[in-house]
């Protein structure tokens, strides 16, 4: 079932608000999009791959590099030696080398590139690359780095109140901890890109990324070049992410330096297993709280620890573990809270940008706590999670941001009725106690994700319009296309501002010589940066004809109307197209560059306050599983969503980008298992070790509506972003899943559930919940860390006053 709602008052005359297809959408379906590994390769184009180092942390003590230089076809072996500028090319703070030259510190970390006269020559003369080392003791493990106090950046922490005195003060405490698994981007177009000169004395690179300007100015700099000597184009991905912000800059890199020293074009493809040892993922994370809370669940105070696991440098870890903190409340307010916030460093990979960007780690501790709270009460979930919304009077965050949107509370009454939770949850738990085997679950979660970089300089964007002679419309903007619909949207926001037809506005690949000095397509913001400006660039143009149309004419400005491809004005009416062509023979501009910062947006790190959101994008999911008790295997039998896209600009895209994020959210807390071995080797990378969602997961009855309400702040149209925010909403599964493990203690407990939730892990949670009742009424024989994510049994002992209660 599907609901294609918007409120845009004139979807029905306008481009705004009609449910329209991705640009690309029929060339995908036919086979006919091309990515960069498809366009033609330029006369002599020569291929690259790295050499990796065959160990994890050490020295490197030689290389022998003989056996690859005999293969017939191998043209040169570059080291970092041959880079003539920077060699660091971290994008925020240094540490994340090109090549390395004699430190390794995660397996498989880049030292060489191999250049031959084809893919398959070059990759396999990278193999036979020899080296003598000496291995160190790695640390792979973030506990150890903890312990350690081991980070890429410093602590940070929001604090509010006295956390540790509410705390203390309140009738009742729970601790709690838990390990959040990591993600493979699995783009589908993997990570690659051409270098060739240009002809006039610069480098041209199209590259799979989501930041083309940052990948612009490092190969600048790896080639100490000014940033006009390179250009860099991108007119699609095959998917990104979030794996395409930081990371496809290393192998363009590259591919410029080999063809920077070799005058000719180079091309560097990763295959699908070197994509997933050398790429970053999303960050694990190692979780602890306390909380104090009142008899009906009301949270009094909030100690927050998250620890992301960084990898061997920062890469983007100190803003993705901020937002982890910012997110640590989700919908819920904290009167007092201290959240903290490590960034651990351990020998792997450099994790990076995934959607979500740190947001879904933290929430994920603030939807355990109001499970578990509601677990040592005796309550329904529900009934907790209401409790502790943000609401008038209760709104201030831990960061000291006014949450001044409180449409949750409507959001989740819409959810509760129209998808019958409360006759549900009774037939579920009728239904398990009479099945012994097969236990369902349900569960209700909430999403309010901040809209912004978190980095400021970042929140702004350029667009270039032109309008032609004949009235056709070309677009060129800062933002990327990786699938999500942002150059349709983009486009609909310039047809609508000039009231013509969608398919009179042509889009064009995004190039660093057309609008310079981009931000990534990244935060979600992609529309509502780029749509503004260009939605600035037309307005402009728009001006201009304005007033070109009033003294051509003799007519009142206000008279003057852009609609159905016509201008109409109080003497008569022409076509846009002859108003294009009138223009231009009256020597009126019909091109203009557009601009957009984000306004309100601020955040002082050293005092840890600000609004460093321009405003919050909600969402409801109501997740129904089925759980095998024997096997530990789970199915998502049915969920019901509601989503606050602001103004749609184009439900059917939201719709698209609301269903991908909730399948993609399930497949990082079910199936997607990330595993290194003991020698810090990524285990599984490849589709045969490493689980996504396939269409066969798809909840059988998956129901999608939008949620009718504008942006309260004045983004483009009154829209909002559907990118990141619900992703989170897949949290619902992993909340439903203990949900129904609890029942086999007749929810008396909820058992420690790490993610992804595997079968093996949701099999070790059946067995803790069977523990559980199998024990005495005080459950002193049981295994405390069984029990419960506080290392503490269900059976909490909660502080009443002075005296102790056991919670049964």
């Amino acid at each position: 079932m599907r609901h294609f709602e918007t409120t845009q008052s004139d979807s029905k005359r306008g481009a705004i608000g009609q449910s329209k297809h991705h640009d690309s959408a029929i060339k995908q379906v036919c086979g006919s999009a091309n990515y960069i590994d498809d366009n033609p390769e330029p006369a002599g184009c020569l291929h690259a791959y790295p050499v990796t180092a065959p160990f994890t942390s050490g020295i490197i003590k030689g290389v022998d590099t003989s056996k690859a230089q005999a293969i017939a076809g191998v043209k040169r072996i570059f080291s970092a030696k041959d880079v003539p500028g920077k060699i660091d090319i971290g994008p925020i703070f240094a540490g994340d080398l090109l090549l390395a030259s004699d430190e390794i510190e995660f397996h498989h970390q880049p030292v060489l590139l191999v250049v031959a006269d084809s893919y398959e020559t070059a990759r396999r003369a990278a193999r036979l690359v020899e080296f003598d080392f000496q291995e160190q003791e790695a640390t792979t493990d973030i506990e150890t780095a903890i312990a350690d106090k081991n980070w890429v950046r410093p602590p940070h922490a929001l604090t509010r109140g006295d956390a540790q005195a509410a705390i203390a003060q309140a009738q009742h405490e729970i601790n709690g901890e838990m390990h959040i698994g990591g993600q493979e981007h699995f783009y589908l177009e993997g990570q690659v890109a051409m270098a060739q000169p240009n002809g006039d004395g610069g480098i041209f690179v199209q590259c799979s990324t989501q930041h083309p300007t940052e990948v612009q100015h490092l190969i600048a700099k790896v080639l100490a070049q000014p940033f006009h000597f390179v250009t860099v184009e991108m007119r699609r991905m095959g998917g990104a992410f979030g794996g395409k912000e930081t990371q496809a800059a290393p192998w363009a890199c590259l591919a410029a330096l080999a063809s920077y020293h070799l005058n000719c074009a180079v091309k560097l493809r990763l295959a699908r297993a070197d994509d997933f040892r050398l790429t970053g993922k999303r960050h694990p994370f190692f979780n602890r709280y306390k909380v104090g809370f009142d008899e009906q669940g009301v949270i009094a105070g909030a100690d927050i620890e998250v620890n992301g696991y960084c990898g061997y440098s920062p890469d983007l870890s100190d803003a993705i573990v901020d937002r982890a903190m910012f997110h640590a409340d989700n919908a819920y307010y904290y009167p007092a809270a201290k959240i903290s916030g490590h960034r651990c460093k351990v020998n792997t990979v450099s994790h990076t940008a995934f959607r979500g960007f740190g947001g879904p780690q933290g929430m994920m501790v603030a939807e355990q706590i109001v499970d578990d709270i509601a677990a040592a009460l005796g309550k329904d979930p529900l009934t907790v999670r209401k409790a502790n919304l943000y609401q008038q009077g209760r709104s201030t965050t831990p960061y000291h941001q006014e949450v001044e949107q409180h449409v949750l509370i409507d959001m989740i009454e819409q959810v509760e009725q129209q998808a019958d939770y409360w006759q549900r949850k009774a037939d579920i738990k009728a239904f398990n106690q009479t099945s012994p085997i097969i236990k369902k679950g349900l569960a209700l979660t909430p999403v309010k994700f901040g809209i912004s970089f978190t980095v400021q300089h970042l929140n702004q964007a350029g667009a270039l319009v032109n309008v032609y002679s004949d009235g056709s419309i070309h677009l060129n903007h800062g933002g990327t296309e990786m699938g999500q619909g942002l150059n349709t949207k983009v486009a609909q926001v310039v047809a609508h501002a000039f009231g013509v037809e969608l398919d009179k506005v042509g889009i064009t690949a995004t190039r660093t010589d057309k609008v310079p000095n981009t931000s990534p397509t990244a935060a979600s913001s992609g529309t509502d940066l780029n749509g503004m400006a260009a939605l600035n660039a037309a307005n402009t143009i728009k001006a201009r004809l304005t007033e070109f149309i009033a003294k051509h004419f003799s007519v009142e400005q206000a008279s003057i109307r852009f609609c159905d491809n016509t201008v109409y004005h109080d003497k008569g009416e022409l076509s846009f197209d002859e108003l294009a062509g009138l223009a231009y023979l009256n020597r009126i501009s019909l091109s203009s560059t557009g601009y957009y910062a984000t306004p309100k947006i601020h955040y002082d790190r050293e005092q840890a306050k600000g609004r460093p959101f321009f405003y919050y994008a909600h969402g409801v999911a109501l997740a129904e599983v089925e759980v095998d008790t024997l096997t530990g295997e789970n199915t998502v039998t049915r969920a019901d969503i509601l989503h606050d896209v602001g103004h749609s600009l184009n439900p059917a895209l939201d719709i698209g980008q609301i269903e991908g994020a909730f399948v993609q959210g399930m497949g990082w807390l079910t199936t997607e298992d990330l595993v290194w071995n003991k020698q810090g080797q990524l285990a599984s990378f490849n589709p045969a070790t490493y689980k996504i969602p396939a269409i066969g997961d798809t909840p059988a009855e998956f129901n999608v509506s939008l949620y009718q309400s504008a942006n309260p702040e004045a983004s483009v149209f009154r829209s909002k972003a559907v990118g990141e925010p619900p992703f989170m909403l897949a949290i619902s599964v992993w909340s439903a899943i203990r949900d129904a493990v609890s029942s086999v203690a007749n929810y008396q407990c909820k058992p420690r559930l790490d993610t992804p939730a595997t079968p093996e892990r949701v099999l070790a949670a059946v067995q803790a919940a069977q523990a559980f009742s199998q024990a005495d009424t005080s459950h002193s024989q049981a295994e405390p860390s069984q029990l419960n994510q506080s290392q503490h049994s269900q059976s909490l002992k909660a502080k009443k006053k002075d005296e102790e209660v056991t919670y049964e």
